[in-house]
């Protein structure tokens, strides 16, 4: 069941996102071919205006067909007819979509809490030793951890675990004043806990709580979805310094199993759909950044190419030849599908093992 759920999520996130482009087409009056839902084979067809609907067989997202998407073309309602700015809002706005999908979700999952801790220090466990002046004191509310921004409470946990382990440049506020700890020796220790024994953590105790209104609601949601996008590209960023590799990636395959074992894993069916929810909005976001990379074949490398080219043609008061961006885009298509297939025969061999 759970892998049924994982393929109709990653689905839904694609016809999303070309759900944007559609609106964002129709808004600046572009000529929309086809916007299907689904692929493969058409199971339902109906045209209105302009645009043919179609629902396919094959529930695994969708396709906004555009008219001077591909080639040029004559049609004063073509996309390669339009000017720069409504061709960049375009081709945006599916990151857009997958970018406010993320966010609605993390709304919904948020809607029930009853409030949220703060990343402010209410006390240290017995043995702590970095408090004080020059430490860490109760009041202290969290600002960065080694330049890292923290939002949230959870973020916490995140950086400190990302840091050496020792050592530590801490910002706090502290009483309305910033205060900069630097070197701060920090490390997990065994500390007292609620039932009489020891266990490995930080020495820190956190909770300030506040209530749970509709803003902080939203204002929760929304650093929750900044958070993702951090977390996006400190991935990338460790996938081009060599920290980790291809295998540690995961494609659509990888994706869904992931999505599985989250539901399988779960207590409850509650438990379960909240559990799969708040991946489906890192997902989502995952989608949002990735598609803005100025990649040939993502949106982030049309938009690349359609600046680059104004800028040649601004330059050389020559119009540049669509096919020569068709031939970039088709060069990073193919790149793309290749790397996706790398990804998926070892998204399979994780699974075989």
């Amino acid at each position: 069941m759970y892998i049924i759920i994982a393929i109709l999520i990653f689905g839904v996130l694609v016809a999303v996102h070309e759900l944007g482009h559609f609106l964002a087409a129709k808004l600046f009056g572009v000529r929309v071919n086809e916007f299907s839902i689904g692929m493969g084979p058409a199971l339902f067809q109906k045209t209105a205006g302009d645009t043919a609907y179609s629902l396919r067989l094959l529930p695994i997202g969708g396709f906004c067909a555009m008219e001077g998407e591909e080639d040029a073309s004559d049609d004063p309602k073509a996309l390669n007819n339009k000017g720069l700015f409504p061709r960049l809002v375009i081709f945006a706005a599916g990151a857009f979509m997958n970018f406010l999908a993320g966010l609605v979700i993390l709304l919904l999952l948020f809607s029930d809490a009853a409030g949220f801790y703060t990343p402010v220090v209410t006390g240290f466990a017995d043995g702590f030793t970095a408090q004080g002046e020059t430490g860490l004191m109760a009041g202290d509310r969290i600002l960065s951890i080694d330049g890292e921004a923290i939002y949230l409470y959870q973020d916490i946990a995140i950086f400190l675990n990302m840091g050496d382990g020792e050592h530590y440049d801490i910002v706090v506020n502290r009483d309305g004043k910033r205060v900069v700890l630097n070197d701060l020796a920090l490390s997990p220790k065994e500390y007292p806990n609620d039932t009489g024994g020891t266990s490995l953590r930080w020495g820190i105790d956190f909770g300030e709580v506040i209530e749970g209104t509709f803003l902080a609601k939203l204002k929760i949601s929304c650093l929750n979805a900044v958070d993702f996008v951090r977390l996006v590209w400190y991935s990338l960023k460790m996938l081009v310094t060599g920290q980790v590799g291809l295998t540690d990636m995961s494609g659509p395959v990888g994706i869904v199993t992931t999505i599985s074992d989250v539901g399988h894993q779960s207590e409850t069916i509650g438990v379960a759909i909240k559990n799969i929810g708040y991946l489906t909005a890192l997902i989502a976001i995952n989608l949002a950044v990735m598609n803005l990379l100025p990649l040939p074949a993502l949106d982030g490398g049309q938009i690349f190419i359609m600046y680059l080219t104004a800028f040649i043609t601004k330059l050389t008061k020559k119009p540049v030849d669509p096919k020569y961006a068709g031939y970039i885009n088709y060069g990073g298509f193919v790149a793309l599908m290749f790397f996706m297939l790398i990804v998926t025969m070892s998204d399979f061999a994780k699974l075989l093992s």
